[in-house]
């Protein structure tokens, strides 16, 4: 979990963790030289449930320098993203964990909702059955709050300093030959943010076409017709929104 000022969402967050019926978790709240209170807040919540640590950054290095911190320092067989302001539904850890026993499963997402600034709920965001690298090229169709890795399957990688860094992860991962399964069960709750610089649609646009060419190598042929599909796909997004 990156934190950074966080400290009015952060006790919402680490109580759907602490929520889950899967009971045998590690949580790694990684606060990135907050300069409100989300530092004491964490230790707080640290102090009271063992199964909490927290690492402080001495220097602000942005999200992708925090999960990687946390990948770095976890020590489960499972590995899952939260950000600090989203919110995981109780039986999120125990379904998935679940599915990807009895699947032998590497990689695996769910359906989730979205939370509104005013508290309202979105649509369902519906996800496929399963993805493989192709056809995630075309759009990301994976929520990194809702991802679980098997890391004795997937034993190594990190998180790009990109922006859309989640995708360009995920897009890392399926390169090597893995696919991702999807889990129809709505198990999350995405905040979105207004504020955030990922809603300025030409600077994402910027981010996705930068995957294309310079992360994934694709040619420029290649890059515009991937580039199109996700233009498409988020254009719908929006609308169903």
């Amino acid at each position: 979990m990156p934190a950074y000022n966080a400290e009015s969402l952060l006790s919402d967050s680490v109580a759907s963790v602490m929520a889950q019926t899967y009971k045998d978790w590690e949580l790694l709240i990684v606060d990135d030289m907050s300069t409100d209170a989300t530092l004491s807040h964490a230790q707080l919540m640290a102090r009271g449930d063992e199964r909490i640590r927290v690492i402080h950054l001495a220097v602000n290095g942005g999200v992708s320098n925090a999960r990687n911190v946390g990948i770095e320092a976890a020590l489960g067989q499972y590995l899952a993203f939260l950000d600090s302001d989203d919110l995981w539904l109780p039986k999120k850890l125990a379904i998935q964990v679940e599915f990807m026993k009895c699947h032998n499963a590497s990689f695996s997402f769910t359906s989730y909702r979205r939370i509104a600034k005013d508290g309202r709920l979105g649509g369902l965001v519906k996800v496929p059955n399963k993805v493989s690298y192709r056809q995630l090229l075309r759009g990301n169709v994976i929520g990194c709050l809702t991802v679980l890795i098997d890391r004795q399957i997937i034993s190594s990688f990190t998180m790009p300093k990109v922006g859309h860094e989640d995708y360009a992860t995920w897009l890392q991962i399926l390169k090597m030959g893995n696919i991702a399964w999807g889990i129809q069960e709505d198990l999350a709750r995405y905040r979105i943010s207004w504020t955030s610089v990922s809603r300025d649609k030409k600077r994402s646009s910027l981010w996705t076409w930068n995957i294309y060419r310079h992360e994934q190598k694709l040619s420029i042929i290649k890059s515009f017709w991937y580039f199109i599909h996700q233009s498409i796909r988020a254009a719908y997004l929006s609308i169903a929104k």
